[in-house]
């Protein structure tokens, strides 16, 4: 299955969490990107277009195969996209982006330990960080996965972070949450190192978390 203009609503799904993802300020212009599984491969949004213009049809769709269906070229980003919904059947859709908090802690290549028992959303212990690789790389997006194997969220070194989850909604839901994690992790550290959560209590709050955050429609 390849790009069909029947799934308009998907398409302005992606520009919308696009939009959100400004409006919050967890991305800032267009370094941020969207991705939506769909059949053999995803829904993605393009490169260099400010998402105030995008329309659904700008929404450029790659198969796992590489072939790649839009009137425009999709995000300089996709590899890692493509290469991580290949990989993980549990995962529909990716949300990048460059938030300051997380971003900060990508900087100094630090993740975030189980601090706050919202950890867990993430799907582990803590949040790991992706070594560094030039964007758009095949090489960024092996460390990607790594950083992914057994998490639904990592930061990227001297870059971003990345959420993903089984519907787009989950997925910025996520996103925010790892923010707000970052941000308290960073506020947290101002006052010394902070302690953390024995991972027998994450292992528990894991097991809580089945179902746990926003509905389903």
């Amino acid at each position: 299955m390849g790009a069909h203009m029947d799934d308009l609503d998907t398409r302005q799904a992606i520009i919308d969490a696009c939009l959100a993802m400004n409006r919050s300020g967890l991305n800032q212009g267009t370094s941020g990107n969207v991705s939506v599984r769909s059949g053999k491969g995803a829904l993605i949004t393009p490169t260099a277009l400010p998402y105030a213009r995008m329309t659904p049809e700008d929404i450029v769709w790659v198969g796992f195969d590489g072939a790649v269906q839009g009137t425009r070229r999709p995000s300089s980003e996709w590899c890692f996209h493509l290469d991580l919904l290949r990989a993980r059947d549990d995962l529909n859709a990716v949300v990048h982006a460059h938030p300051s908090y997380c971003t900060t802690l990508a900087i100094h290549a630090r993740p975030i330990p189980p601090v706050h028992y919202m950890i867990a959303a993430a799907g582990g212990h803590d949040i790991r960080v992706a070594k560094y690789a030039t964007y758009g790389t095949p090489e960024l997006s092996a460390h990607v996965l790594a950083a992914m194997d057994g998490r639904r969220a990592c930061l990227m070194a001297h870059h971003g972070m990345l959420a993903a989850h089984g519907t787009l909604d989950k997925a910025m839901w996520l996103a925010t949450e790892v923010e707000t994690l970052a941000r308290q992790y960073a506020q947290a550290l101002m006052l010394g190192e902070p302690p953390e959560l024995s991972l027998d209590e994450i292992d528990r709050v894991l097991e809580k978390f089945a179902g746990y955050g926003i509905a389903d429609d």
